[in-house]
């Protein structure tokens, strides 16, 4: 068992303040390695542009390991690709001495033991870190170098198996993903009656719809309304991908980026039938149906019906591909971050709407559809889920020496 600075050298080489303002390199961090994936993504910027924690270069076969929030698990893997880019401050940059084998102490910082005294050490409660430090303290296992090789090779081979079954299972959920948007999208659109007439909507990003269908405005099916708040009720969230949420989201389950308000008041009232959608994401899908009584951020727009129909069916017509093109179209931006849809703008937009029976029927058939594939999708899940703790045991199993790799190969 040895220190990990004893077999790397920890924050080996960092830009100083007089670098060039105009050198470019690609940026990663913190929230560019996610844990089991590596580097996922990277932003390119020049010096003068970067953040100040942008500082740490980084190496072909160097690691980082997050010292913040590191109950994460943030540790990647420098490749070929990433040579010379810069990382955050937040994370130690390791490089292997001579003599050790690189892939190896990949796998050995990757051990269940080393992550779990990475995160005992760490200290603070909503933040927990590491001193790079104590971090270089933790010791863990090296066998000579030629079991080194030996379990590197082997892990190499068995996590790729279980990496390339993960990425089956990956691409199969996004296909029952796609699925269930194609069954929505075509419920909505063109009903579920295959022998009913159709006629030419005479809206470009509705097509042809079943002919006995209404075409109407916004207009004519809501109203924009601002109710006061009643500080009782629970505060709803709207998602691009679930719609408005049916209670309060506790704490530890609420986006990072939004603060809930302690004054209540500053929100306004929703009811039952609303439509409520966010003006900044409005063309992501940030639509939904209110289903309890609530309240809502301020800066959303609340559209109370005028007419008796169901929210619901327009909330999974607005969720489709065609209608955020054309909600894009009637939003107002210079660029996407800045894009708002404003109610004058949002009542003109134009959709199909069956009789009220029918919408039924269609809701019906897809929340039975859909509950099965989700249903396929959470089963698919867990078995990622499984997997990657096989893959998590198996290095930890090798590592240690609990296995022995000859035979197990």
């Amino acid at each position: 068992m040895k220190p990990l600075k004893s077999v790397t050298r920890l924050n080996p080489e960092s830009l100083s303040e007089t670098t060039n303002p105009n050198f470019r390199f690609d940026y990663i961090d913190i929230g560019s390695v996610v844990h089991g994936q590596g580097i996922t993504t990277k932003q390119a910027v020049s010096f003068a542009d970067a953040p100040s924690r942008a500082r740490k270069l980084v190496r072909e076969n160097d690691f980082i390991i997050s010292t913040v929030r590191t109950y994460l698990r943030a540790i990647a893997r420098i490749g070929r690709e990433d040579h010379g880019n810069i990382a955050s401050t937040g994370f130690a940059v390791c490089r292997p001495v001579r003599g050790v084998d690189p892939t190896f102490l990949f796998y050995a910082v990757h051990s269940q033991p080393f992550i779990e005294e990475v995160v005992a050490r760490s200290t603070g409660i909503s933040y927990p870190a590491i001193n790079p430090t104590t971090l270089g303290d933790i010791k863990l296992p090296v066998p000579s170098a030629e079991k080194q090789g030996m379990v590197a090779r082997f892990l190499d081979r068995e996590t790729g198996l279980i990496d390339a079954l993960i990425e089956k299972k990956t691409r199969f959920i996004a296909l029952l993903k796609e699925k269930r948007a194609a069954v929505i999208t075509h419920a909505v659109t063109k009903g579920i009656d295959p022998d009913a007439p159709m006629k030419d909507s005479g809206v470009d990003w509705l097509g042809r719809v079943p002919a006995h269908w209404d075409v109407l405005r916004i207009a004519a099916l809501f109203r924009e309304v601002s109710r006061p708040a009643d500080p009782a009720l629970p505060v709803l969230s709207v998602s691009i991908h679930n719609g408005v949420t049916d209670g309060e989201l506790a704490d530890e389950d609420r986006d990072r980026k939004v603060a809930l308000s302690e004054d209540r008041t500053k929100y306004q009232g929703v009811a039952p039938g609303d439509l409520v959608y966010n003006m900044m994401r409005a063309w992501q899908g940030a639509f939904g149906a209110v289903t309890v009584k609530g309240l809502v951020s301020p800066a959303y727009v609340v559209a109370a019906p005028v007419t008796t129909f169901r929210t619901k069916f327009i909330e999974h017509l607005l969720h489709t591909k065609s209608a955020a093109e054309e909600i894009r179209r009637f939003s107002r931006g210079i660029a996407d971050f800045r894009m708002r849809l404003y109610w004058d703008h949002f009542r003109a937009l134009k959709v199909c709407l069956p009789a009220l029976e029918e919408q039924d029927r269609i809701l019906s058939e897809i929340d039975l559809e859909t509950a099965r594939i989700e249903g396929l999708i959470t089963l698919t899940e867990r078995s990622i889920d499984l997997l990657r703790e096989k893959r998590a045991a198996l290095i930890t199993a090798a590592v240690t020496g609990k296995i022995d790799v000859r035979v197990a190969a």
